[in-house]
């Protein structure tokens, strides 16, 4: 019987899902890591920048050259070396070219190629042209002379170098950013001769400590300058660690009476730092400020101006509490993680960094050595046959001339060797006259001297180190500079208080029986004549200064706080109190309070008990409030009473039914919260139905007079009328006279 067996699924093979999946991300995640994100530590190259200056240098466009079209190298880059999207490729391009994103240009770019405000600006790569910069023969130079190892691209037509035989540790003079999986980098870029000097100080002591290498690495050196302001314990630990987190400020001057940044953090936006500012004055927490400009040009990179108001503006405070609020302060974060050179991630202290790359110098000394070492021995060995073939001139033509394969019998003769005979025979007729003997053996003699100095550098340690420090000397000293970035230790900048952002100005908050506030400038503000809503009414006003805390009162005894500027002007009706803060279900607002936290004020409820607060113990920012006066059920406050004088005020207090008592203000106590004294004395039945209760309370300076109104009438208690209603605290008072008992307020005589 035939088997039924489909042929095809004997080839298929069966896995469980689990093992499948967990290979193939392990899988796409070391291509994440090795192949794309993070760079190598001998070039500090990720794989698409090293294919684009390669596949640059194939095309000849040297420093030296003439500029060629961008899309032309990209399209090199990803049809020989990098099958990926060719504006993935044309991005890492541009980033090279950038000077405000890398510290040593790659890239020499002509066109536009973005800016440090937007850095993806930048043109199509129809547009742009590009070559390399004299800074690329540091990574390039020594390519050709057997230094690198090469792979198969990936269709294996061509080859392309595994890294490049970078001359100075690129990776820390230009840094790198990536995010890979479970991983990331973020290397800082230096400056070229510190590195260089660094080193160097390593080839003559390897045992120079981290501490002593800061002698010559200071720190970072951004190619956008600004200021470091990290301490150098900070920068110690963080090239200790291989990681960490700097500060650095933006630097600034003055021009005139304006202020004038002129340069920006690291990846720190100019338009968007505007913006910050902008969006502070539009929100009135930048009053000191009159106007902002950009007047940054191809010049000048980085020229922001912000005008102050006036020539009184502290530009120091100002400075400090932008650097505070915007990016013109910024962390930078350091993550030295990197590819070393046994092709591992690893994240990498200074010390051992430096030492592993110098490591790799070396290396790639000893190969281009070895590589002109085998070229010089190579010479030698055809200039010998080439001598020998001079002396025996005749007898060579002849045996070119009769034998069908004449080398072999050359190589017999003479006993020559295969390249020998090959060399003889490529030989033009051109160098057969006389002084081609005195041409041949002085180029004799020259290799061999080159051979036995190569072979001398070879065997010494001593030789090479030293050839080794030679030569990155003279990169430093052609291609150094000096840094950008300063290095100062500062304290981290302190925003100001709102309040002193805010122009100290009379101003007198008004808040209506139904809970609506509004603010008026001046002191000199008829409250009650203010047109109210339909069915609405004056309820309380207070004078104080516009950077001041307004505090608001409501029937159960929480206090709710606002700056006072940011109260709704008083040529409108206001805004309701309810839209800015969340009060108990069924509470109203009893009245406002404003003035230094110092001042006093008698805050007490109709139960009849009060006590004497400092303003500032009622400031909160919690929208619910502030738990303050305990309030007897059924109770409510009353309108707040501001204090002159705790101990000569006196405290002037009316029920409901006419009864008026006055004491001195001082046998109250002076809390933070609480239910206070009892003022006034009411029966607690009474009080319960509502039949009886205080009214009001006010606390009255020594000699002023105190005016009661009832309906449309009014009747001044001057200081002998006072008298006559002193008694102990805590008692019912005396009666008001006839017709003058249905109290609706009393108020200070002004």
């Amino acid at each position: 019987m035939a088997s039924t067996t489909n042929p095809t699924e004997q080839n298929i093979e069966s896995q469980p899902l689990r093992e499948f999946t967990e290979k193939a991300y392990l899988d796409y995640s070391m291509y994440v890591i090795l192949d794309r994100a993070l760079p190598k530590l001998s070039d500090g190259l990720k794989p698409v920048q090293r294919r684009i200056i390669y596949a640059m240098s194939e095309l000849a466009l040297s420093s030296g050259a003439k500029h060629k079209k961008s899309a032309r190298t990209v399209g090199d880059v990803i049809g020989k070396f990098h099958p990926h999207g060719d504006s993935a490729c044309y991005e890492a391009m541009v980033h090279m070219a950038q000077p405000f994103a890398y510290r040593y240009p790659i890239v020499d770019g002509q066109g536009n190629w973005g800016s440090q405000d937007d850095p993806k600006s930048f043109a199509a790569m129809r547009y742009t042209e590009a070559r390399l910069t004299p800074y690329a023969a540091v990574l390039l130079s020594e390519l050709g002379q057997g230094t690198a190892d090469w792979t198969p691209n990936f269709d294996g037509t061509l080859e392309e170098p595994t890294w490049l035989p970078s001359r100075l540790p690129n990776v820390l003079l230009n840094g790198a950013t990536g995010i890979a999986v479970g991983m990331s980098t973020d290397i800082p870029p230096h400056n070229l001769t510190e590195i260089a000097s660094a080193c160097i100080r390593l080839l003559e002591a390897p045992k120079t400590t981290t501490r002593e290498l800061m002698k010559h690495v200071k720190g970072p050196d951004f190619p956008t300058g600004a200021d470091i302001i990290s301490s150098p314990d900070d920068l110690l630990q963080i090239y200790e660690a291989g990681g960490g987190s700097l500060r650095m400020r933006a630097t600034w001057e003055k021009e005139g009476g304006d202020i004038i940044i002129t340069s920006l953090p690291y990846q720190a936006s100019g338009a968007k730092i505007l913006e910050q500012i902008a969006s502070q004055m539009r929100a009135k927490k930048l009053p000191m400020v009159d106007d902002l400009r950009d007047e940054s040009d191809h010049e000048s990179p980085v020229r922001l101006v912000i005008v102050p108001r006036s020539n009184r503006v502290d530009i120091e405070g100002l400075m400090s509490h932008l650097f505070a609020t915007t990016d013109l302060e910024k962390n930078v974060r350091v993550n030295m993680n990197m590819i070393g050179l046994d092709g591992r991630p690893r994240i990498y202290p200074l010390k051992a960094l430096l030492l592993e790359w110098l490591k790799f110098r070396i290396d790639t000394v000893k190969r281009r050595l070895n590589f002109r070492l085998d070229k010089v021995e190579q010479r030698l060995h055809i200039l010998e046959g080439l001598l020998i073939a001079y002396l025996n001139i005749d007898e060579v033509i002849a045996i070119i001339r009769k034998e069908d394969k004449p080398k072999p019998v050359l190589m017999k003769r003479f006993k020559l060797s295969d390249t020998q005979a090959e060399a003889i025979l490529e030989m033009k007729l051109r160098h057969l006259a006389k002084l081609e003997e005195t041409r041949i053996r002085g180029e004799q003699q020259e290799l061999d001297t080159e051979r036995k100095a190569l072979t001398a550098l070879l065997r010494s340690k001593a030789r090479l180190r030293k050839l080794v420090r030679e030569e990155i000397a003279a990169d430093a000293s052609k291609h150094g500079d000096a840094r950008r970035c300063a290095i100062s230790e500062k304290e981290a900048a302190k925003a100001m208080d709102e309040t002193e952002l805010v122009p100290s100005e009379p101003l007198t908050a008004i808040l209506s029986e139904r809970g609506w506030v509004r603010a008026a400038k001046g002191h000199d503000i008829d409250a009650r004549a203010l047109a109210f809503k339909s069915g609405d009414g004056f309820q309380s006003a207070a004078c104080g200064r516009s950077n001041q805390l307004a505090v608001f009162l409501d029937s159960t005894g929480r206090a709710y706080s606002q700056p006072a500027h940011t109260l709704t002007s008083a040529r409108g009706q206001g805004e309701p109190l309810a839209g800015r803060f969340n009060p108990p279900d069924g509470a109203s607002f009893a009245g406002v309070l404003l003035g230094d936290p110092d001042d006093r004020w008698l805050l007490a409820s109709d139960a009849g008990y009060g006590f004497v607060v400092r303003l500032g113990e009622l400031y909160s920012r919690n929208k619910a409030g502030k738990r303050v006066v305990s309030v007897p059920r059924g109770a409510s406050t009353v309108i707040p009473s501001p204090v002159t004088d705790y101990e000569s005020d006196l405290l002037v207090a009316v029920s409901n039914q006419g009864r008026l008592l006055v004491f001195p203000l001082s046998e109250l106590p002076e809390l933070a919260r609480g239910k206070g004294n009892k003022i006034i004395g009411i029966v607690a039945a009474r009080l319960k139905a509502r039949e009886e209760f205080m009214l009001a309370t006010l606390a009255v300076p020594d000699g002023a007079d105190v005016i009661v109104v009832s309906g449309q009438r009014s009747m001044t208690l001057r200081q002998r009328d006072i008298e006559a209603y002193s008694g102990a605290r805590g008692r019912r008072g005396n009666l008001l006279p006839r017709g003058w008992r249905r109290v609706d307020r009393i108020e200070i005589a002004r």
